[in-house]
């Protein structure tokens, strides 16, 4: 009963990392547009931006994670990590039906998001 408990702790502090990370997504995302507003960005520096958004974003919800998760606290980072990729890209095909997104680019965009989520576990 109490590692059943223990569980459904950790699950509730995934889903709590999850709601951070996107707080964080957003407000990156918001301060990338506003800049591509005032300033002429390049693409270079608008895909730097996105990507700077996911790892900051999955590290901070790792982080969160590995502070509630007594033991194995990269796992849960990880699991973090990936539920972010995965949310991201159901919302990604939900909004973009018209083509499919490469496979190159989604297998990076897992491994930053898992990997950057292991890493804020590791550090916590």
């Amino acid at each position: 009963m109490d590692k059943a408990i223990r569980q459904n702790t950790k699950m509730f502090a995934v889903l709590k990392g999850l709601l951070f990370s996107y707080i964080i997504t957003a407000f990156i995302l918001l301060l990338l547009s506003f800049l591509m507003l005032k300033l002429d960005l390049s693409s270079a520096i608008i895909s730097g931006g996105i990507i700077f958004a996911y790892i900051i974003s999955t590290f901070v919800g790792g982080f969160f994670v590995g502070k509630k998760a007594e033991q194995k606290k990269f796992v849960w980072g990880l699991i973090m990590g990936v539920f972010y990729f995965i949310i991201l890209m159901v919302v990604s095909i939900a909004m973009n039906r018209a083509e499919p997104l490469p496979l190159g680019n989604l297998l990076t965009a897992f491994l930053i998001c898992s990997m950057s989520g292991m890493i804020g576990g590791m550090i916590s």
